[in-house]
């Protein structure tokens, strides 16, 4: 808070390092403990009030906002699960905006366009589907469109929605 790191800030950034795996623990905050932080900000405690954007309905509504690269379902203005990072579509693939349903789930998908695994896909718009990924979801260039979920938060999200769920998507996605 006051611009300075004291011998106290080291240690409790020294127990953080710890305490979530990161190596070394040097007490100070580089790129994989930022990393960290972001991504556990990103999740908010359940049935908490969701950020701004995606509108509040009586049914449960899979909310993806391209701008804040977050997703999260909610329902009466409730979350049900999230807010988690994800990966939206490249600019040359954006992801569509819009409201969608849910029509399709198939946990142990394989694209056969991209020769690649999906798992825990869950498509809404033609080819585009909220799915896990293997590796990181921080990337410069983008999906071919789909939502793109850490492994864990893809398996989150399918136990929560069904099919016929509601998805609405909105914002940009931010360059690089």
């Amino acid at each position: 808070m006051d611009g300075k790191q004291s011998a106290a800030d080291c240690r409790a950034i020294r127990a953080f390092q710890k305490k979530h795996g990161i190596q070394p623990a040097t007490g100070t905050a580089g790129p994989a403990t930022w990393a960290r932080m972001r991504t556990l900000s990103a999740h908010a405690a359940p049935h908490t009030r969701p950020p701004h954007g995606c509108p509040a309905r009586s049914y449960r509504v899979a909310c993806v906002d391209l701008t804040h690269k977050r997703t999260w379902v909610q329902q009466r203005g409730r979350i049900l699960y999230g807010p988690v990072p994800m990966r939206s579509g490249s600019v040359r693939h954006p992801t569509r905006t819009g409201w969608f349903r849910i029509y399709w789930k198939h946990r142990h998908h394989w694209s056969s366009l991209y020769n690649s695994p999906m798992p825990y896909a869950q498509f809404f718009s033609g080819g585009q589907a909220f799915h896990a990924v293997r590796g990181s979801i921080r990337t410069v260039g983008g999906s071919m469109g789909c939502v793109n979920l850490r492994l864990a938060d893809a398996r989150g999200l399918w136990k929560v929605l069904r099919k016929g769920d509601h998805v609405y998507v909105w914002g940009r996605r931010p360059r690089g």
